[in-house]
């Protein structure tokens, strides 16, 4: 089974322009995200994929390995489905760009289900953690998820769910990390899908495949990641090295 990881990555940003280009020790944030990502050992490659001729240089200029994005798209599967449209590959891990702090643990948890996955039942696999704080379960940028008795998704919002009528129930409220792995067949299939009216409403990309019908395996985790979105975010990184 192959297995790369492929870390999207886009130059404009609405909150932090240009922060993958930023200085972070020496090195640029994209920079410390690729050799992370290879340092981990899980994968057999690590690639960039950018709109990006300054990333694509930053990368491809170190010795690394870099793809150019053709087309202009609306999700980060999109970009790298067409990535990976042709190369030999199984599965495919998705990297953030802005998170130059990887943590191997999360990113095994969810190539082992892929292993364990002999009947090929399972089309992606993601992360959860459990949020207990009331202001961070009612936060629409914190995305929830509920899932199935076993373990597969059956939908993901920006609102609460599940709704607390009833709440000497104890039910426990999953934030969505948003760490994934995809069979390369259901990247190829969410390529050429059409976006659907819960995936609109919401903004969510995982909706689509759930709208399709892919099953999403969510693992339960306590990762948080350390990612760079704004100039504060940055400098707290650069006071980590």
């Amino acid at each position: 089974m192959k297995i790369i990881a492929v870390i999207p990555a886009r130059y404009a940003s609405t909150r932090f322009p240009a922060k993958l280009m930023q200085d972070l020790g020496g090195k640029t944030v994209i920079l410390r995200t690729y050799e992370a990502a290879i340092n981990t050992q899980l994968f057999d490659d690590v690639f960039v994929v950018t709109d990006s001729n300054l990333i694509y240089e930053e990368i491809v200029s170190h010795g690394g390995k870099a793809i150019r994005s053709i087309k202009e798209h609306e999700s980060g599967s999109d970009r790298i489905a067409e990535a990976v449209e042709n190369l030999d590959v199984d599965i495919v891990i998705n990297v953030q760009g802005d998170e130059p702090f990887i943590d191997a643990e999360p990113l095994t948890k969810v190539i082992e289900v892929f292993r364990n996955d002999l009947d090929k039942k399972v089309d992606l696999a993601s992360l959860m953690r459990e949020i207990t704080n009331e202001a961070d379960i009612n936060n629409p940028n914190n995305v929830k998820v509920v899932v199935d008795q076993n373990g597969f998704a059956l939908y993901f919002s920006r609102s609460v769910i599940p709704y607390p009528r009833d709440t000497t129930v104890g039910v426990r409220y999953m934030q969505h990390i948003g760490i994934y792995a995809f069979r390369k067949q259901a990247l190829l299939d969410f390529y050429s899908l059409p976006m659907k009216s819960l995936e609109a409403s919401e903004k969510l990309e995982q909706l689509r495949y759930l709208e399709f019908g892919k099953r999403i395996k969510m693992i339960e985790t306590a990762h948080v990641g350390i990612g760079i979105d704004t100039p504060e975010d940055l400098e707290k990184a650069r006071s980590m090295l």
